[in-house]
């Protein structure tokens, strides 16, 4: 996001922006926000099965507001698992959300109750939307209506998954588990254009499909990005004694 900030600070981000970017962002807001509401229907359903009442799971989707780490929560508890074993997986799930947070803060530039509010908006959906723009108006039109079309859309669809319950079968047979995550990966499929990108992303799922079975939830994902992270500094390294052979080579006249 170093660029985005430099997009920024440059004067020229008080020009009119492109429409098309900014119909583009609301397109992305509404597809991805939709399809993840609905996936807020699964969670209602789960989350009175595993022994919550209706007016717990709203709460929880209205003050917690991360299905990943909603899911991780009510799944420890169907399992039987104790209230502790079960707020510590889901926050381990939630940590993501806090790295989230330091690219966000540099695109909103925020502060006060804008502030608060942001936090409670960022999630996988809204950060992805806004990161996949290039121009800073239309991130951050891509993470506030994304945010607040999933609030919205997920709270109204998990109050009724909470309602209807068990009336509605398996809400895997509507596909509303597959929706979120197939709008999610279409989003950020264009963004792998170099190797190094690929390799990160494909190595970074291996490693999720492995652990999964093996290791509580969660502990898959934060691993997955740990691998990400470590990949991500050992190219900017590479990159780094690059230039830095160049330079060499430049002050020496040939090279070094």
């Amino acid at each position: 996001m170093d660029a985005g900030a430099e997009v920024e600070r440059d004067p020229a981000r008080m020009e009119p922006p492109d429409r098309s970017a900014l119909r583009g962002v609301t397109r992305q807001a509404l597809s991805v926000g939709i399809a993840t509401s609905a996936y807020g229907i699964s969670f209602g359903a789960v989350s009175v099965a595993a022994g919550l009442t209706v007016w717990q799971t709203v709460a929880m989707s209205a003050l917690l507001f991360t299905g990943g780490s909603q899911f991780a929560l009510v799944g420890v508890l169907g399992a039987g698992g104790s209230g502790v074993a079960a707020v510590a997986t889901s926050t381990l799930l939630g940590v993501r959300n806090g790295l989230y947070a330091l690219q966000i803060s540099r695109i909103l530039q925020v502060g006060g109750f804008r502030r608060l509010l942001a936090a409670q908006l960022t999630i996988d959906e809204s950060t992805a939307v806004a990161i996949a723009q290039t121009e800073p108006r239309a991130m951050r039109r891509g993470f506030w209506l994304t945010g607040v079309i999933v609030y919205a859309g997920w709270n109204l669809s998990t109050l009724a998954g909470a309602v209807l319950g068990n009336a509605i079968g398996d809400p895997k047979a509507y596909g509303f588990d597959a929706a979120a995550a197939a709008a999610f990966c279409a989003l950020l499929w264009p963004r792998l254009t170099s190797l190094e990108a690929g390799a990160t992303a494909a190595l970074a799922a291996l490693l999720t499909v492995v652990l999964v079975p093996l290791a509580p939830a969660g502990v898959p994902v934060l691993v997955a990005a740990l691998a990400a992270v470590v990949v991500g500094l050992l190219g900017r390294r590479r990159r780094d004694d690059a230039a830095d052979g160049e330079v060499a080579a430049d002050d020496n006249g040939g090279p070094a």
